[in-house]
């Protein structure tokens, strides 16, 4: 139900349909929005849309349009393109306009009516309303508002009740907001929880639980700056994929030395705590977002893609979530200090330039293992160029180098996302990069020119309402010098709301050839249980 026009009805009482009794089907109030313009189900949306930090990932807030100002005085029902003679409110607005003249429309002749409305709306139509009545009563003309009069007593009386209902329950939310106020964990930092629980078995492997729980504390000094500090703990348990890609040397393993080649994202999680990210961001200039700190991951900077980038939400396996020659798995699994840059050259611009530069033994100068320091071994330096062609289709441009276990790493590589509708979208990731230098982890010189590519697809609402399926198959490391086989892995799952927190997801994983040996495919099921406030 559009409130706009129901708060008209329920001023002018001028829908002269309307009877007492009538159902409340009639009038789909959307409990979930508020006259004040704040967006549905939970959604942090203002009217004047102010910028957020930070801009490194898709900003779901949704804006009124630009013209949304250009207002003027619309003189005929017909006017109004959105408005149809078999919408439910049509004799309503056609009576405001023709009646009263007190609906105003907006520049491409639109009324807009299932958009909440402002405050600034309200108090302009009402004052039209009260003038509009001041100068009947001036005139004597009374004849044109007994009616309407009379209509909005028998509103009264077929409402009142409701009313009372959501005064009542406006009085009880300013109790509960007092207490909240007096309770609430800090005025400057808000706390969320994420907790990820799973059961798994597979080739040569028991059945397995899986855990790792993380809280994320954000806080904000000024607004428009974030400081996040996360910690972490988990089980420290293994999969089946992990376990059998660790034998020997784990090449390209869910904790692989030449590149991240699958398995949960979530095995092999310390079970002390540590803390997994600490930096801040701020906006330095408005199109300009700069982050530094001492717990980086690349991940979290570069190489998004809303369809295949969040273990507890799509994909579990770690290959899936980022390019592993882009993003290096012995940077961006344990992090390190470094710096995270994001410009685009206007606010509205389609173009995004993001930059860093992680390293993960900065706080081991004196190492000689890894020769480690800020500049030292173990780092990666990116840069990421965005386009957004529209809302439904981006690209992006992705070079790193690296330097691993005294190794020099060079690559280029392509993302995409592409919504084809509400419903199904796909997604892809390739590289290409050079491995060249003597390899201290596996002690022999590396001249290596790998290429990498998965590709995948999403669908919603398949059998159950919210739900999201998915399937991806990719290989993270093609290269004919590293043995006679070349690993693929393959993922589907299939996930879906119990209720606002928490989620349930089964999902099948698949790896042939693992670690470009030939010993037979790794096959794995996972049940994955997520909790998240």
């Amino acid at each position: 139900m559009s409130q706009k026009i129901w708060l008209l009805l329920v001023l002018l009482g001028v829908a002269a349909d309307v009877e007492p009794g009538i159902a409340d089907s009639s009038f789909p109030w959307d409990a979930s929005s508020t006259v004040s313009g704040a967006s549905v189900s939970g959604a942090s949306a203002t009217t004047d849309c102010p910028d957020l930090i930070p801009i490194f990932a898709a900003d779901p807030l949704l804006c009124l349009p630009e013209d949304a100002d250009g207002l003027g005085q619309v003189r005929s029902v017909s006017e109004l393109q959105d408005v149809q003679p078999s919408d439910w409110a049509y004799q309503a607005v056609k009576a405001l306009v023709e009646k009263y003249g007190v609906v105003t429309g907006y520049g491409d002749r639109s009324f807009r009516g299932d958009r909440p409305l402002s405050r600034n709306e309200f108090v302009a139509v009402l004052n039209q309303v009260a003038t509009k009545i001041e100068q009947l009563f001036i005139a004597g003309d009374l004849g044109k508002i007994r009616e309407d009069v009379a209509t909005i007593r028998r509103l009264q009386a077929s409402y009142g009740s409701i009313l009372k209902g959501e005064g009542d329950l406006v009085n009880a939310l300013e109790l509960l907001t007092a207490t909240l106020e007096k309770q609430q964990f800090s005025t400057t930092t808000k706390l969320s929880t994420q907790v990820v629980a799973a059961l798994s078995d597979g080739t040569n492997a028991q059945t397995t639980t899986l855990a790792r729980v993380r809280l994320t504390f954000d806080t904000s000094f000024s607004g428009s700056d974030l400081l996040r500090t996360e910690l972490e703990a988990g089980t420290n348990s293994g999969d089946a994929i992990s376990n059998s890609q660790n034998r020997g040397s784990n090449l390209l393993g869910t904790e692989g030395i030449l590149a991240d080649g699958g398995g949960l994202d979530y095995v092999a999680v310390p079970n002390t705590v540590q803390i997994n990210k600490l930096y801040y961001t701020f906006r330095p200039a408005k199109t300009l977002t700069l982050t530094v700190g001492a717990r980086l991951n690349p991940r979290n900077f570069i190489d998004y893609n809303r369809f295949a980038n969040d273990s507890l939400t799509n994909f579990s396996s770690s290959f899936f979530m980022s390019n592993p020659l882009i993003v290096q798995n012995q940077v961006d699994r344990p992090g390190g200090a470094g710096v995270a840059l994001a410009w685009k050259p206007s606010e509205n611009s389609p173009l995004t330039i993001r930059s860093l530069y992680v390293a993960t033994d900065s706080n081991q100068p004196n190492s000689t293992v890894n020769k480690g320091g800020l500049f030292g071994d173990r780092n990666q330096g990116s840069v990421e160029l965005e386009y957004a062609f529209d809302k439904n289709l981006v690209a992006r441009l992705q070079y790193t180098s690296a330097t691993l276990n005294s190794t020099a790493i060079n690559a280029g590589g392509f993302n995409f996302e592409w919504a084809l509708n509400r419903q199904f979208a796909v997604f892809g990731r390739m590289g290409i990069g050079s491995y060249n230098g003597f390899n201290t982890a596996l002690n022999q010189t590396l001249k290596l020119t790998p290429v990498t590519w998965a590709v995948g697809g999403t669908a919603r609402n398949i059998g159950i309402p919210g739900s999201v399926a998915g399937v991806a198959i990719g290989m993270p490391f093609i290269e004919p010098d590293l043995g006679n086989a070349t690993q693929t892995n393959l993922e589907a799952y299939y996930s879906f709301n119990l209720n606002d927190r928490v989620s349930f997801s089964p999902a099948l994983l698949l790896v042939s050839n693992p670690n470009n040996r030939s010993t037979g495919t790794i096959w794995e099921w996972v049940l994955r249980l997520v909790y998240a406030f």
